[in-house]
């Protein structure tokens, strides 16, 4: 998911220059006697992008005094009939604002389109008015009304259909906002808007911010969140929420639990999120109680498999206890464990270290220490800086196994750039190498993890397992962005990734077509994906997932869409027999103390 350690970007750009172009600007370079809502116009870019205006009216309605922009709100308390033109905006000041809630001010300077993140992150741009002259008429006014945003204002489509002469951009088309959502939202860009009672779909994160949903009914899930099962359902009802008062007084809330009471304040737009109530009155916090789920404890013939993002694990991290714990006591300590995200002995230092011995020593040592078993553990060290994540980091998947329960068959020749195959011995599959990597040399891996693949015996009974950690979505477009249909540029290698993990679990069919074979691990993207469906192929695996009812497939949360990301797909042999449990352990994507982002997966089988 995209970093949130960029900053404001210092330029102020025009969201989409073929969009801006297009509405063919004729105001004056220097415009005077206009309102807000002239200035925010009819669609999502300014009609006074580029000029300057005077002496702009209005009251203020909330100040930012924090972070790269600083700046505040104003309102126009006498608004138009237009419902398309929002009738308040930002003023950025980019330092510390003098003024106040309730001001009267009139206004004067240039008319910009800021585009958080910058237009190569697809979003849409937020007006504002920059190199302020600001002059107080008053203070101590009553602020204008806030605007209720709740299931009956919000509509039920999400965004229209870009401009193909525009590159599918939204931004030069007329607002609808009693027809589509993204564009009610941003016909109140910068007005005062107001919910009531409103459930937490995305737990409060490092960075003071949590999602609600003013549609309690919208595709929910059975622990308080809201379900992301397609493409088409973008969950109108979410919008983020942070404040504008201090940090240690914001709610710290977990899935499910609700903001009774009002939370008020401008509506912004941000690079991490778009649509965001900046509060500075919050509802007060009423938990739900949420719990952490465990699982059941394998039978003694059935084979115990889990796949779990322990997001960028190295010694220095303080989480292991914790993620000891989640094996022994929620897990149940599986047979077979795939971590993704381990990282080398040294994390982030980036001076040529690979070896993670020290990383996973010291975890199985603290599931020992929290009463699990003693596990024995294979890998391949990636090439140095050649498989993505965090600089320096060198993540790779690790087999965790319990020698007491399961036997891992060893066999040389695997190592980072040597790709593993598939033989046919006394009529059955086996890896030419285990462990073994998976085409390692191929472009589909550039900047990636490469798939670990190993055998496993379990009762006298061969399984394949396959550890993935495909290319990240990092690059798509985000859901409210200014382009519909949303791009998924991050796509195209995962898609080259699948097919390669489809056709190895495809040769080690061909050889047996009875083969139990496990491709697991953090996929980075949805069990209705394109991505699932190339990895699932003409059968040779099927994601397990979906064996689970709807309202609780989801691994990961997102803004507030509970989704996929994470999955088991098992071959024929393993599907149809009909003899397997799975699980998603929600342990984490839910609650705001995570140890990791995601939620373990577990398949309990009999080989």
């Amino acid at each position: 998911m995209p970093s949130k350690k960029s900053a404001r970007l210092a330029a102020l750009t025009v969201a989409a220059a073929s969009a801006a172009s297009a509405l063919a600007l004729v105001s004056p370079a220097h415009a005077a006697g206009v309102s807000i809502h002239d200035i925010q116009g009819a669609t999502r870019i300014s009609p006074y992008a580029g000029q300057k205006v005077t002496d702009v009216a209005g009251i203020v309605t909330g100040v930012r005094t924090y972070g790269s922009s600083k700046g505040f709100w104003f309102q126009d308390p006498n608004p138009d009939a237009d419902p398309a033109t929002s009738e308040g905006v930002f003023v950025f000041t980019s330092s510390t604002p003098k003024v106040a809630v309730g001001d009267a001010v009139t206004v004067t300077g240039t008319v910009s389109e800021y585009v958080p993140g910058g237009t190569s992150s697809g979003n849409q741009s937020v007006t504002e008015i920059t190199k302020p002259t600001v002059t107080v008429v008053s203070s101590g006014n009553a602020v204008p009304a806030p605007v209720v945003v709740d299931a009956k204002s919000v509509p039920a489509a999400y965004a229209p259909e870009g401009d193909p002469a525009a590159a599918n951009s939204i931004n030069g088309l007329t607002l609808q906002p009693r027809k589509y959502a993204l564009d009610y939202y941003e016909s109140l860009e910068g007005m005062n808007v107001q919910v009531k009672d409103v459930r937490v779909v995305g737990a409060t994160d490092p960075y003071t911010e949590l999602w609600v949903t003013v549609k309690p009914r919208e595709n929910a899930t059975k622990r308080g969140g809201t379900l992301y099962g397609s493409y088409t359902s973008q969950n109108t009802g979410r919008l983020q929420i942070q404040s504008l008062g201090a940090t240690a007084a914001f709610p710290v809330a977990n899935v499910g639990d609700v903001l009774t009471g009002s939370t008020a304040g401008p509506l912004d737009f941000n690079q991490f999120g778009g649509y965001t109530l900046v509060a500075n009155e919050i509802g007060t916090l009423k938990s739900a109680g949420l719990q952490r789920e465990s699982t059941q404890k394998q039978k003694k013939d059935e084979l115990a498999v889990a796949t779990y993002n322990v997001e960028n694990l190295d010694p220095s991290d303080a989480t292991f206890e914790a993620h000891a714990s989640a094996i022994v006591n929620n897990l149940k300590s599986p047979d077979i464990v795939s971590l993704e995200e381990i990282q080398d002995n040294n994390g982030a230092k980036d001076d040529g270290t690979v070896a993670a011995d020290v990383t996973v020593n010291k975890l199985i040592d603290a599931i020992v220490a929290a009463g699990g078993p003693k596990y024995d553990w294979r890998s391949i060290n990636p090439v140095n800086d050649q498989d993505g994540g965090e600089p320096g980091g060198n993540i790779r998947q690790v087999f965790l196994f319990n020698p007491e329960r399961v036997s891992f068959t060893d066999r040389a020749g695997g190592d980072s750039t040597t790709a593993v195959g598939v033989t046919k011995v006394h009529g059955k599959a086996q890896l030419t190498a285990s462990p073994g990597r998976i085409d390692p040399a191929n472009e589909a891996w550039k900047s990636s993890r490469k798939p670990l693949a190993g055998e496993f015996v379990f009762r006298g009974r061969t399984v394949f397992v396959i550890a993935n950690h495909l290319n990240s979505k990092g690059g798509d477009f985000g859901l409210t962005s200014a382009t519909q249909p949303v791009p998924r540029s991050s796509e195209v290698q995962r898609h080259a990734q699948a097919t390669l993990v489809n056709a190895f679990v495809k040769s080690i069919l061909d050889v047996q077509k009875n083969a139990d074979v496990i491709a697991l691990g953090d996929m980075n993207d949805f069990e209705f994906s394109d991505t699932a469906k190339i990895l699932e192929g003409d059968g040779e695996l099927w994601s397990a997932i979906k064996s689970l009812p709807k309202k609780e497939r989801y691994t990961y949360d997102y803004q507030g869409n509970q989704q996929v990301l994470d999955q088991i797909l098992v071959s024929p042999s393993i599907r149809k027999s009909c003899d397997f449990a799975y699980d998603s352990v929600h342990i984490n994507s839910e609650f705001n103390d995570q140890i990791s982002d995601h939620d373990p997966q577990v398949l309990r089988f009999k080989p």
